[in-house]
């Protein structure tokens, strides 16, 4: 499970990083400032949830199944918190119709959520050094 959380979060990172040149790049050119910003935070957040599986990765103290579901919270809250973001900021450019989007969004962010409070509930109620 551990690789798999490494090469999870090693190509989320890598995305994160070619989305945020694309953007710093490409996208400044033909986004506007708050479009820009609203992109920016879609990678924000890709990024910190790549570092976040890193350190699930290397927590002794979790369950193989502890780490999974973590590790599918993280995937499927940043595929719809970061991705939505990316299609909504872009969408003038894109021209995809991006109506549904708007209620992934907060969704993914629940999931994003989720992952971390659970792993607050996992050292709270263990009995851990």
């Amino acid at each position: 499970m551990e690789k798999k959380l490494i090469l999870t979060a090693a190509i989320m990172g890598a995305v994160a990083i070619v989305l945020g040149a694309f953007g710093a790049h490409a996208l400044k050119k033909v986004l506007t400032d708050p479009q820009l910003n609203t992109f920016e935070v879609g990678v924000r957040y890709q990024m910190y949830h790549a570092l976040f599986l890193l350190l699930i990765a290397n927590l002794n103290f979790l369950t193989l199944k502890e780490k999974t579901t973590i590790l599918y919270l993280v995937i499927v809250g940043v595929v719809l918190f970061s991705g939505s973001i990316y299609m909504l900021s872009t969408s003038t450019v894109t021209k995809i119709k991006t109506s549904i989007l708007g209620p992934l969004t907060p969704l993914g962010g629940m999931f994003l959520i989720i992952s971390w409070v659970y792993l607050f509930y996992i050292a709270l109620v263990k009995n851990t050094n």
